[in-house]
């Protein structure tokens, strides 16, 4: 049995996963701003920058994942006091993301026939294969400043994360006013010109955190350390971090295949699926934010050799996660016509959608539940077993669930949305279980290398 979180418990992980929240906010915000901007040029923009900005983020999402070992070997350093190891963790997190951004950059090239082999509207592939290409260029900085904000939040320094995800807000916003629609006397790109403001405004992102964080950065990252070219570490590196990038990217996989058929049962199903899930995807923030501030935690917990504070984090951050979404599922459950009615005026879409919501609101408990497991699993440094997990639950039973209810059963789009239900009840139900067997005895710190005796940090 986990321990009963104490007043104090709920105060220093609150303190920590409120920033995260707001910068989980703020890159959404990026892609809201991108599509109301974009939106209103044309029906053929938007969709081209709708269908261009999935392939990419397909694309990166592996990365992205991979890029999380950040999280416990970081974090378990800075929990032991061990400064020489944070700094070839960041070294390594560095030298990897520009490593792994050349293959994801690569996969933007071929963007159209891709798109075409997925049978996407016609009219909509060339513009959309130019977003993916003007994307592509800004996967390294992206991927750079993913692990610059990774070492800083497990080092506990969020202000220079948070200052430069405002900046970077009001930088989009302005750069695709510009590109977008061709101010300034530069040329009206439209959906393109959406993509080159955010490759223009991801290079500004990584310069500013550098530029702000560079006086808690400076120590880990000069001088540069030899042992951080080493292959065997990096290796292990990726062994650790490989797991969370598949386990994210065939969730999101599952997520895009139940879009791509509600689309079979007509574009009222698509925009009223399309509504219900963007609003989900907002309230997820916050448990995402316990589940970053949970894998911080729990490092810092295993990093000082205290099982107990791992145990009592663990705790803490599965009643936040719960006590949030079952908040957010009452208010849906409870007014599903005027949350649909605040995106959409049109009947048939709002109608769809306040159908949908309500089941959003079943499965946000059992969303909100995984993620903060996931995380706690992340901050001990179990990533193989989530990943495992992941593929059982949501493809061999939420995905059969689905199609069953959807196509077999005659349910329709409601169908489909059940399937979400039986998938994240289960990767729930195993992730749990999953913590409850780790939280029991002692913890061993995540090892990539064998270094010689820590370097203690300064007072």
């Amino acid at each position: 049995m986990l321990p009963v979180p104490s007043l104090q418990d709920f105060r220093a992980l609150l303190k920590l996963a409120l920033p995260m929240v707001v910068v989980q906010v703020g890159l959404m915000m990026m892609g809201v701003v991108d599509t109301i901007i974009v939106g209103h040029v044309s029906a053929t923009e938007l969709a081209a920058a709708a269908l261009g900005n999935l392939y990419y983020f397909g694309l990166t999402m592996l990365g992205m994942g991979t890029l999380m070992a950040i999280d416990p070997i970081v974090s378990q350093a800075f929990g032991a006091r061990d400064e020489a190891a944070i700094a070839r963790g960041l070294q390594r997190g560095i030298v990897l993301a520009l490593i792994i951004s050349v293959p994801v950059a690569l996969m933007c090239l071929p963007a159209a026939p891709i798109l075409r082999a997925l049978r996407q509207p016609p009219e909509v592939i060339p513009r959309a294969a130019g977003f993916a290409l003007m994307s592509a260029p800004s996967v390294p900085a992206f991927f750079v400043w993913l692990v610059l904000r990774l070492g800083l939040q497990s080092m506990k320094r969020m202000r220079p994360v948070l200052a430069t995800m405002i900046v970077a807000n009001l930088v989009n916003a302005g750069l695709n006013w510009v590109f977008v629609f061709g101010n300034l006397g530069a040329p009206a790109m439209g959906a393109v010109g959406s993509a080159l403001g955010s490759t223009i405004g991801r290079y500004c992102m990584v310069t500013m955190l550098l530029a702000l964080s560079w006086g808690n950065l400076r120590q880990y990252l000069r001088p540069w350390r030899a042992e951080s070219f080493q292959t065997a570490p990096l290796l292990r590196m990726l062994a650790i971090g490989l797991p969370i990038g598949v386990q994210i990217s065939l969730e999101f996989g599952a997520f895009a295949v139940i879009a791509l058929l509600a689309g079979w049962f007509g574009a009222e199903a698509m925009a009223g699926h399309q509504i219900a899930i963007n609003f989900a995807s907002l309230t997820f923030m916050v448990p995402m934010g316990v589940a970053s501030a949970a894998a911080v935690l729990v490092g810092h917990a295993v990093g000082a050799n205290d099982p107990a504070h791992a145990r009592r984090v663990a705790s803490t951050a599965l009643a936040c996660g719960v006590a949030f979404m079952s908040l957010t599922a009452i208010g849906m459950l409870a007014l599903p016509g005027v949350i649909a009615h605040v995106y959409t005026s049109a009947p048939g879409v709002a109608a769809v959608a306040a159908t949908l919501i309500p089941i959003a609101g079943v499965f946000q408990v059992f969303d909100g539940l995984q993620v903060v497991a996931a995380g706690i699993l992340r901050g001990v440094g179990d990533t193989r077993a989530p990943m495992v997990i992941n593929v059982l639950a949501f493809w061999m039973v939420g995905m059969p669930v689905s199609l069953w209810l959807g196509f077999r059963m005659h349910g329709g789009v409601v169908g489909l949305w059940w399937g979400f239900v039986a998938g994240l009840a289960a990767v729930a139900t195993l992730l749990l279980l999953r913590v409850r067997h780790r939280m029991r005895g002692s913890f061993e710190r995540v090892k990539v290398d064998h270094p010689p005796a820590p370097e203690p940090l300064a007072p």
